[in-house]
């Protein structure tokens, strides 16, 4: 079995961690937008209760299915984005002693860049 190079692990690596935070972004949304309805429904149950809105079965309906389906998705969202920074955190490990184990030299007598 032949080694890969550990430049072309810690690219793919790389590649990986950007998928995972375009997911972790979209997890961010949905939880925000989750979030939204519950406020929404909840909002929707008072203005009911309190007579400023006429009740009717629709309207009674949604006010109820709003926060459920809410707490409901933010629950099964939140769950993933623990995985999804799980994932992330384990693979910037992976990534740091792959590049540990190049053993990269420091430049620190460079000269300064004038371009």
């Amino acid at each position: 079995m032949e080694l890969a190079d550990p430049r072309d692990e810690i690219a793919q690596f790389e590649a990986e961690l950007e998928r995972l935070a375009g997911v972790a972004e979209r997890c961010r949304k949905i939880g925000t937008g989750a979030k939204a309805a519950i406020i929404a429904g909840c909002f929707w149950i008072g203005m009911l209760f309190g007579g400023a809105v006429v009740a009717d079965g629709l309207k009674l309906m949604i006010a109820i299915i709003l926060p459920l389906g809410g707490v409901v998705l933010y629950g099964s969202n939140d769950s993933t984005a623990q995985q999804t920074a799980d994932k992330i955190a384990a693979l910037e490990r992976q990534r740091a002693e792959l590049i540990s184990a190049i053993n990269p030299r420091v430049v620190a007598d460079a000269p300064p860049l004038l371009n």
